[in-house]
């Protein structure tokens, strides 16, 4: 399952922040939460190390345990780096994608609006998170959607990043952005070690 709890909570569980609006919050409390959660918390296990690794980043993608491991799976077919593979698969999903291009302002949001309707790709709406947007493709917000406060700010480049993601060719102004390229995995700002999460699922 996809968790669904207070998502600050999550950030300081993975001791890191996830999210933007968990960087303030971190910097305040960068330690796990609890009644405990100040004690130094030590585990020298390399199963724990790589289950904390593959933790944080179902977390930061947002997905259920049963959606990471297929897309190890799928990864592990194709003949680049499996990390990298995962990597890329991840960040072609509909819902990051709409997040790196800067039309929400978090993971969370942009699932929201992909299943409410209000993102197309190619000009038809697409409402599954999940959706696996190909090179070439284009995806942008709907006509009348565009009006709705969270497309006005993102028009006016409020949740954009500082600086665009390379794979993507992005205008805020007409809501619309483009995949150029499969993401590499240097244009991806993940803060974590994906090989870690392979050898958890490989072990």
């Amino acid at each position: 399952m996809r968790y669904t709890g207070p998502k600050v909570r999550l950030s300081r569980r993975a001791g890191t922040p996830l999210t933007r609006k968990a960087v303030s919050y971190f910097e305040k409390r960068p330690y796990p939460p609890g009644e405990h959660g100040r004690r130094v918390r030590r585990s020298t296990s390399d199963y724990a190390v790589r289950q904390a690794e593959k933790q944080k980043l179902r977390w930061y993608y947002d997905l259920s345990e049963k959606q990471l491991a297929r897309v190890y799976d799928n990864a592990k077919k194709r003949p680049g780096r499996t990390g990298e593979e995962m990597i890329s698969e991840l960040e072609l999903r509909l819902v990051t994608l709409v997040l790196r291009a800067g039309f929400a302002p978090s993971v969370y949001a942009a699932r929201q609006y992909v299943t409410h309707g209000h993102i197309t790709v190619d000009g038809k709406k697409v409402d599954i998170p999940s959706f696996q947007v190909k090179p070439g493709q284009v995806i942008g917000v709907r006509e009348k959607s565009r009006n709705m406060v969270p497309f006005v700010e993102a028009a006016e480049g409020v949740h954009a990043d500082e600086k665009i993601a390379g794979f993507l060719a992005v205008s805020h102004k007409d809501l619309r952005c483009a995949v150029v390229d499969r993401p590499k995995r240097d244009q991806v700002p993940v803060p974590f070690d994906e090989q870690l999460v392979v050898e958890y699922y490989a072990r």
